[in-house]
């Protein structure tokens, strides 16, 4: 008989910004574990990480768009309808239940890439479905589920459960075998959500602490000082915060240099915010970059910062894996006490912490940790001596397979 599958639905896949993704489907494979990726969208980026290239399991891409793609969705659709007809008229009135609460016709996108997922799953002995991320990817293992009768769970993460209508989020939380999540601040707000019905398991994302471990970064600190960002441009990094800092620091002949790594959704904002403040001589914005580039630009950097905040509307991170990342090489971080970022950066024992909100503290902390060696000769060690600890993702994978195990036929 063939071997048990685990399907998991993604979003994106490969996406560059999600190597904690990668990895453990990667680790999950060195464990024995086959996996079948469903990604709801083709690949954005024209490059990946190498890591991607470890990975063995098939992908098989659903369509991503419903009016234009709805010819593509009717013969998979239709037998699945007769393949599995109580499944699948049970799946439709969970939609329309859905519907009708959210009035959202994405919801029936969702419905139709469950079918097609269905459809071309028929081969594989599916066991278990896993979604990555608890909005549209659970939804569609969530409808898949129905249709096909094997158990989904999901992890998730940040924007996706703090933007996500709080009863469809909840039912899904009733609907998973079980539910993972990345920090202990997620843990709390979920097992609320649920009124405490359900436990849900935390598990860290963790990173390859041999890869960072191996680029450690030895250097002291000399002006022009580099701090360095690597994110997506988008509210909830804080970047705006950041400048404001590094204008009082220019204003005050500090010397340094910042670079910001990442694209996304306000760079042209941030862009002008750069030259309303006078920083274009300080600024250096290259973009996205593969892992390897990103690796060389840690190497010269005196300190990595993040002024995290929640967004608008709700959107906040967990613990941006980068942190960790920063702390593995040896390269002093600062961050804010918004979300789980606590749980990895104990100020002035692995890292900073400040209200990013007032520029005033995050100026005195990125001049405080590049300039004052007794506290970076105390927290470089110690932040890597957490990392060790807590993010190590060759642990963490053990302990994620034991959860799948012991909850699923794999």
């Amino acid at each position: 008989m063939n071997k048990p599958v685990m399907g998991m639905v993604l979003k994106g896949y490969p996406r560059i910004s999600e190597t904690f993704i990668s990895n453990e489907i990667r680790l999950l494979e060195e464990q024995g574990l086959t996996v079948h990726i469903f990604s709801m969208r083709q690949p954005r980026e024209n490059f990946t990480h190498k890591s991607v290239e470890a990975i063995k399991a098939r992908v098989t891409y659903l369509p991503s768009e419903f009016w234009t793609s709805l010819h593509r969705f009717l013969w998979p659709n239709l037998r699945t309808l007769l393949s599995y007809p109580t499944g699948y008229a049970k799946s439709f009135r969970l939609a329309c239940k859905r519907f009708l609460h959210n009035h959202n016709f994405m919801t029936f996108k969702h419905f139709f890439q469950g079918g097609y997922l269905v459809h071309h799953a028929r081969e594989l002995n599916l066991t278990h479905l896993h979604a990555h991320f608890a909005h549209s990817p659970t939804s569609v293992a969530m409808f898949a589920s129905e249709i096909r009768g094997v158990p989904f769970s999901f992890t998730g993460h940040a924007k996706d459960i703090y933007t996500s209508d709080a009863t469809q989020l909840a039912e899904k939380i009733d609907k998973a075998r079980f539910v993972v999540t990345c920090t202990k601040y997620n843990k709390a707000f979920l097992e609320n959500l649920v009124q405490g019905r359900r436990e849900i398991h935390c598990v860290y994302h963790g990173i390859d602490l041999e890869l960072f471990f191996a680029h450690a970064v030895t250097r002291t600190p000399e002006p022009p000082y580099t701090f360095l960002t690597i994110a997506r441009i988008v509210e909830k990094k804080g970047i705006p915060d950041i400048l404001e800092a590094l204008a009082l620091l220019a204003r005050e002949n500090f010397p340094f240099r910042y670079v910001l790594i990442g694209s996304g959704d306000d760079k042209d904002a941030v862009k002008a915010r750069v030259r309303e403040l006078g920083l274009e001589g300080h600024v250096e914005m290259p973009g996205t970059m593969a892992h390897d580039q990103v690796l060389e630009h840690f190497q010269t950097a005196d300190c990595f910062v993040l002024g995290c905040r929640i967004a608008r509307s709700g959107d906040r991170d967990g613990i941006p894996n980068v942190l960790a990342e920063s702390m593995a090489m040896g390269v002093p971080v600062i961050g804010t006490r918004v979300s789980g970022i606590p749980e990895l950066v104990e100020h002035e024992e692995t890292g900073l912490l400040v209200d990013a909100t007032r520029p005033e503290e995050l100026a005195a902390a990125l001049k405080r940790i590049v300039t004052d060696q007794a506290l970076r000769a105390k927290i470089i060690p110690a932040a890597r001596q957490k990392v060790t600890e807590v993010f190590d993702n060759k642990k963490l994978i053990v302990e994620l397979i034991a959860l799948y195990r012991n909850l699923t036929n794999l």
